[in-house]
Formats: C-alpha cells, sequence, structure tokens
C-alpha cells in the first residue's frame, strides 16, 4: 500500500487523518503545501471538487477530507478497525463522527483563531514555527491582507465567539455524556468515533503526543484549555492520546 497525505500540520482535521493513517500502520509520506496556499493546492489535486486539506492519494486514488479517508482506509486495511462490527454501534458511531466534524471542529478552528489573529508572531509561530528571520518579516507584512480572508474564510469574529466557545463547551458535554463504562464513546474499543472527538479538540487541548502543537498560543486559549483540560472529557481526551495515539 502506498499513500500520500496531503495536509495542514496545524489542522486538527488533518490530525484526524494522520491518527488513522497511523493506527492503521499505514506508511505514507506527508506533504504540507506553503501557508495559505492550501485552498488552491486542494482545488488542483482534486481538479476544483474540493477546496479543503487533509487529502490522500491511495493506491492511485485520491480522497478529500478526512471522514471519507477513514472510510477509505476502514476498505483497505479493516484491521485494526475503526468502524463498529455491530450495525447499530456502527451507526452511532458514524453519527457521533459527523456531529464533532460539522459542530465542534469549525467552532474550535475559529474560535482559536479568534484570539490568535491579533498577534502576527503566534500566527507564524503556529504556522510556520521554523520560519527564519525574513520570513517572518515577510509574513508580518502580510498579515493585513491574510487576517480578512482568513476571518471570511473560516467564519472568524468576535460577534460569534461567545457562541462558538458555547459549542465548544457542548461538545464537552456530549463526549462526557456519552461515554460508556467501557471508557470509550460507542462499545468496548477504540473507533472513529473516539479518535474524531479527540483530535478536533486539539490544538485547543494539547496532549503531548499531538505532532504539530504550536510552540506558542494567545492567553486567552490558556485559560480555556485549563479549563477544559480540568473537566472529565478533557481528561479523557488526555487518555485517548496518552493509550492511543503514541508519538
Amino acid at each position: 500500500m502506498t499513500a500520500v497525505l496531503w495536509h495542514i500540520p496545524l489542522s486538527h482535521y488533518s490530525e484526524k487523518a494522520r491518527w488513522a493513517l497511523d493506527h492503521k500502520g499505514v506508511s505514507y509520506t506527508r506533504r504540507a503545501p506553503p501557508a495559505g496556499l492550501h485552498p488552491a493546492w486542494a482545488l488542483v489535486l482534486t481538479r476544483g471538487r474540493h477546496r479543503r486539506l487533509p487529502i490522500l492519494d491511495l493506491d492511485g486514488r485520491r480522497v478529500a477530507d478526512s471522514t471519507a479517508i477513514i472510510a477509505a482506509l476502514e476498505e483497505a486495511r479493516p484491521d485494526p478497525p475503526l468502524y463498529p462490527a455491530d450495525p447499530e454501534q456502527r451507526a452511532r458511531a458514524l453519527e457521533l463522527e459527523d456531529d464533532f466534524d460539522e459542530q465542534l471542529a469549525p467552532a474550535v478552528r475559529a474560535w482559536t483563531w479568534q484570539q490568535t489573529l491579533p498577534d502576527a508572531d503566534l500566527v507564524i509561530a503556529a504556522v510556520v514555527p521554523g520560519a527564519g528571520e525574513t520570513q517572518k518579516r515577510i509574513l508580518r507584512a502580510s498579515a493585513p491582507i491574510a487576517r480578512p480572508l482568513m476571518r471570511a474564510d473560516y467564519g472568524i469574529g468576535a460577534d460569534r465567539e461567545d457562541g462558538q466557545l458555547a459549542q465548544i463547551r457542548a461538545a464537552m458535554d456530549r463526549i462526557e455524556a456519552e461515554l460508556q463504562p467501557s471508557g470509550y464513546l460507542v462499545g468496548d474499543a477504540f473507533g472513529v468515533a473516539d479518535l474524531t472527538a479527540a483530535a478536533l479538540f486539539t490544538p485547543l487541548i494539547a496532549p503531548p503526543q499531538r505532532p504539530y502543537l504550536p510552540a506558542a498560543v494567545a492567553p486567552r486559549v490558556l485559560e480555556v484549555r485549563e479549563e477544559l483540560e480540568a473537566r472529565p472529557g478533557g481528561r479523557w481526551v488526555l487518555e485517548m492520546y496518552a493509550r492511543h495515539r503514541g508519538r
């Protein structure tokens, strides 16, 4: 099996795909377009059908979207499974995956960027951690252009951040409500619902096993991180990474 993952290192959707590939034991190459060019890159890779990463090349097949990537991996390499064998549990796991994809992940992305965008150096530390001084100067100079584009693309705004934070807390509530005696969200084993919920709470929550975490974050992000990591659901996210992610 040959695989190439086009990803954004910081992206929690990309982390979801990376984790699935690593869980399956698939050997793959990671490729990251230059910062800010990923929409154009995705459109080229998919011939205009998709403008988001991650995108996976898998044995000559090109798959866009983290949910579709996991489905393709389940088909190509069923073991170890991420989908429950029981049909009812599988339907439940996929419903949770979709809910976290559509509700939690956009809120985490928009709210975290709302706290980060005003400080160009924090943005650089998150997106281009190895930038040299010349590249940093160029990125700082381009910040006034990049900020409004990102705000429009991701739904970022001060008037929305309270609602987005409420969505984030509601997702944590759901994790805590759905947890089974097994310690997993569905059934007795780690699966797609657990992987999705844990991955999509990053980089707001910062498990040490999560690759590409930013070296520095905004003070407000640290405040909410401390709040969430102190909750049972936050401790569960850290536990899922410690038990199932590795370094």
